[in-house]
C-alpha cells in the first residue's frame, strides 16, 4: 500500500476526528449543535470506514470508540457511572435493520426470528437515576460514558422522578440504576416559549436543548422550566429483579416503580415486526406528545443479551432505527449575521417561509464560511430545507438547475462571504489557524457583552455573587455597563435606580464586585475568556509564566513549547493579547484595582531525581491526585494533563482508562503507584 494513500486517510481521519469532537462537546456540553443527526451520523459512518479499511489508524480515543463529551470543566461535581452509558449504532433504512439481525444471529448461531422490544427514541438528555435503599440518591448525565456531571439538585425538581420506590409487592433492591431520558412534552416547551416572548427574551430552539439546557443549570435555576420536564425511564442497569428475564419485564418492574415508560413500546417478532412498528411509529410521530426521532430496537430476552454484550462504544443487542428528515425546497431572501458570545459570527439564512414537518421555517443556519463554500450557497438560491432531528431547520443542498434558470434570466447570484468587519462593533474579525469560526475578538462587543459579563462573574473566574443573568441585562440594557470594566466603575446610588434593585441588593453587588478585585491570575485569564484557555490551561499558562507581563509578551513558539499546549492555544492567547482593545481593557481593569499576586513557582528540590521528568496520573490512586501532583513537583517534576511524546511517565491508579493504551502507542513508561514511590 503506498505511503501517500496511508497520509491522505491519516489527514482525513484525523479532520474528522477533531470535527466530530467538536459536534459532540457543542451536542452533549454546550446544548447547540450545528450540525443535523444524519450529518453527524455521516461523519461518524466514514470515520468508522476509514478506521476498518486501516486498522491501524484506529486509536484509543477515536470518537469511534467513545461516548459522548468530557464532563471536564463543566462546573459541576463528577462522579463515575457503575455501568457505563453507552450510545447506539444506527441504521438508516431496512436493510441496515436487516444487516443488523443477520449479524446478531449470526453471533448467536440462531436461524430463528429473535423477539424485539421496540421503544421510541426520544431526542431528550439521557441520564441515570441512582436508588439507594430504595430513596434516591444520585442523578448524573451521560457526559462521557463512563463519568457524568451529578445534577441531582435538578434532577429532584422533575415531577415524574420518584423520590422513593416502592415497598410492596417486594422491597426493591439496595442499589438501583434506573436509566432514561429527560424531555420536554411539546405543549409544554410551546406554553415557556409563549411566556419567554411575553417577557421578550429569546425564545427556545427546541425541546431538546431546552431539556438539557435547564439540567445544566448552576445559576439563577429556571424552576419552571425544570417542573415542566418529564422523565421516561427506558432501562434498569442495576437492580434488575433476578424474575425478570426480558426488556419487556424492565419496562414493568418500572411501571411498577411509578416511572413513566413510554406507551408506544411494544414487543416484535423477528426483523420484520421491528421494522412493521417502526413504520407505525413513523406515520403517528407528528401526533406524539413528545418529539422523538426514529425507533430503539433492543433485543428482548436479557440473557441473549449478556450473550451478545457490548463494544466499547455501544450495545451488540440495540440499535437506533433512525426516521428520515422531512425535505422541502424555498429560496434563501437574504444571509443575516449574528454574533455570539465568544465573538462566533454565524450566518443565518432568511428564507421564504415554508412548512417542514408541521412546522414554519423561516431561518436556517448556515454555520461557517467553510460551510457556505462547501454546498456553494448564495443569496437568492433554490435550496431544500429540512429539520435536523426534526427541530433545527439546516440546508441540505441548493437545486443548481434552479440556479441556473434564475441566473439566465439575469439574476446575479454571487458567493458568499462572511464581513471582514463586525457588523455589530465593527471591528476587523478573525480567523484562527485549525478554527472553522470566523469570529469578532473585541472583547467589549455588544453582541458578547451580556454573556462576557455572566462568563466574567462565573464561579471559576471572578465568582462576582449576586451578578446573575437578570441583573446583567438590567446593566447594559440600563447603560450603566458598555464594557467589561465598567462593572468596576458601579455605584450604590446608580445601582439603586434600576427596576427590582433595592437599596440591600445593591450594597451587596458594590461589596461582592470590591471582593472580587482581589483574585488570582488563573482566574483572571478564565475572566477574560479567552478562546481555548479554560481552567486547567489557565492554570498551566499561570505557573508557567508567572504572571501577566511575561505572557502578554510571550511568542506563540514560546507558549507552544509548553508541555500540553498546541498551535491553536498558542495561536488564540497571542492574538488576543495583541488585540489593542483587548489590551486597553486589561489595563483600565488593573486601574480600577483588580488586582492578583504573582504565582509562586512551586517549592522543587532541583537536584531531586524526578527533575526534569514530566508525569500524567490517571485512574483512581490512593490518594487525592493534588497529594501526589505536590510530592512529584516537589521532587523536582511536573505534572501534565494530557500525554504526549514528551512524557516521560504514565502513573496509572485503577480503571486508568484509554490514557493506558495512548501511553502504549506513545512509547511513554508506565508506573504504577509502587513503581512512583520507588521513584521517589
Amino acid at each position: 500500500m503506498a505511503d501517500s494513500e496511508i497520509e491522505i486517510a491519516g489527514s482525513r481521519v484525523g479532520d474528522l476526528s477533531a470535527e466530530i469532537r467538536r459536534h459532540n462537546s457543542l451536542y452533549y456540553r454546550e446544548d447547540r449543535p450545528e450540525v443535523t443527526d444524519a450529518e453527524y451520523d455521516g461523519l461518524l459512518r466514514e470515520l468508522r470506514s476509514l478506521e476498518e479499511q486501516y486498522p491501524e489508524l484506529r486509536r484509543p480515543d477515536s470518537p469511534t470508540q467513545r461516548v459522548g463529551a468530557s464532563v471536564a470543566g463543566t462546573g459541576f461535581a463528577t462522579a463515575a457511572h457503575k455501568t457505563p452509558m453507552l450510545s447506539l449504532d444506527n441504521a438508516m433504512d431496512a436493510d441496515e435493520m436487516r444487516a443488523f439481525d443477520q449479524r446478531i444471529r449470526r453471533m448467536l448461531d440462531r436461524d430463528d426470528d429473535l423477539e424485539y422490544m421496540a421503544e421510541p427514541k426520544l431526542d431528550g438528555s439521557a441520564v441515570e437515576l441512582v436508588y439507594r435503599d430504595g430513596r434516591f440518591s444520585q442523578g448524573l448525565t451521560r457526559g462521557d460514558g463512563r463519568v457524568g456531571e451529578d445534577v441531582s439538585a435538578n434532577l429532584r425538581q422533575i415531577p415524574s422522578i420518584p423520590d422513593a420506590l416502592p415497598e410492596s409487592p417486594e422491597p426493591p433492591p439496595e442499589f438501583v440504576s434506573v436509566r432514561g431520558e429527560v424531555v420536554l412534552p411539546l405543549e409544554a416547551f410551546r406554553t415557556l416559549n409563549a411566556a419567554r416572548r411575553a417577557r421578550e427574551l429569546e425564545p427556545f430552539a427546541n425541546p431538546r436543548n431546552a431539556a438539557a439546557g435547564s439540567l445544566r443549570q448552576i445559576h439563577d435555576i429556571d424552576l419552571l422550566r425544570l417542573r415542566s420536564l418529564e422523565f421516561r425511564a427506558y432501562a434498569l442497569a442495576e437492580g434488575t429483579p433476578e424474575a425478570n428475564a426480558s426488556q419487556w419485564e424492565n419496562l414493568e418492574t418500572l411501571r411498577q416503580w411509578n416511572f413513566l415508560v413510554s406507551p408506544e413500546c411494544e414487543t416484535c417478532q423477528g426483523v420484520d415486526g421491528a421494522i412493521r412498528f417502526y413504520a407505525k411509529l413513523l406515520a403517528r410521530r407528528s401526533d406524539l406528545d413528545v418529539e422523538i426521532d426514529g425507533v430503539v430496537i433492543k433485543v428482548n430476552p436479557l440473557e441473549l443479551q449478556h450473550t451478545l454484550g457490548a463494544l466499547s462504544r455501544s450495545p451488540r443487542w440495540a440499535i437506533a432505527y433512525k426516521f428520515p428528515p422531512e425535505q422541502v425546497a424555498t429560496r434563501i431572501e437574504e444571509i443575516d449575521i449574528q454574533v455570539g458570545r465568544t465573538g462566533a459570527l454565524t450566518p443565518v439564512a432568511k428564507l421564504d417561509p415554508v412548512r417542514v414537518g408541521g412546522v414554519t421555517v423561516s431561518n436556517a443556519t448556515l454555520h461557517n464560511q467553510d460551510e457556505i463554500n462547501r454546498k456553494d450557497i448564495r443569496v437568492g438560491d433554490t435550496v431544500v430545507v429540512q429539520r435536523a432531528g426534526d427541530v433545527i431547520p439546516q440546508i441540505v443542498r441548493v437545486l443548481l438547475a434552479e440556479r441556473e434558470g434564475r441566473i439566465q434570466e439575469g439574476a446575479s447570484l454571487k458567493p458568499y462571504s462572511l464581513p471582514s468587519a463586525c457588523p455589530i462593533c465593527g471591528g476587523a474579525t478573525i480567523r484562527l489557524d485549525g478554527e472553522s469560526v470566523t469570529r469578532c475578538p473585541n472583547l467589549d462587543c455588544p453582541a458578547q457583552l451580556k454573556n462576557n459579563l455572566r462568563h466574567l462573574a462565573g464561579r471559576g473566574a471572578l465568582d462576582i455573587d449576586g451578578l446573575g443573568e437578570k441583573i446583567v441585562d438590567l446593566l447594559v440594557e440600563g447603560g450603566l455597563v458598555g464594557r467589561l470594566s465598567d462593572l468596576f466603575t458601579l455605584e450604590t446610588e446608580s445601582l439603586r435606580a434600576l427596576e427590582r434593585m433595592g437599596e440591600k441588593s445593591a450594597a451587596n453587588l458594590i461589596a461582592s464586585l470590591e471582593r472580587a478585585k482581589k483574585t488570582s491570575l488563573p482566574r483572571f485569564l478564565i475572566a477574560l475568556g479567552i478562546p481555548h484557555v479554560g481552567a486547567t490551561m489557565a492554570e498551566v499558562l499561570a505557573h508557567e509564566f508567572g504572571d501577566l507581563e511575561p505572557l502578554m509578551a510571550a511568542s506563540a513558539a514560546e507558549i507552544e513549547e509548553i508541555e500540553g499546549v498546541g498551535t491553536a492555544i498558542a495561536e488564540s492567547v497571542v492574538r488576543f493579547f495583541a488585540d489593542s482593545s483587548n489590551a486597553a481593557e486589561i489595563q483600565r481593569l488593573r486601574a480600577l484595582g483588580v488586582h492578583w499576586a504573582p504565582v509562586e513557582a512551586v517549592a522543587t528540590d532541583t537536584q531531586g531525581k524526578l527533575r526534569g521528568f514530566s508525569f500524567v496520573l490517571t485512574g483512581t490512586l490512593s490518594s487525592p491526585r493534588a497529594e501526589f501532583k505536590q510530592r512529584i513537583e516537589a521532587a523536582g517534576g511536573k505534572v501534565v494533563g494530557s500525554l504526549s511524546k514528551k512524557t516521560r511517565f504514565l502513573v496509572a491508579g485503577e480503571n486508568p482508562g484509554t490514557k493506558l493504551q495512548k501511553a502504549n502507542d506513545l512509547g511513554v513508561e508506565i508506573v504504577d503507584e509502587a513503581g512512583l514511590e520507588a521513584l521517589f
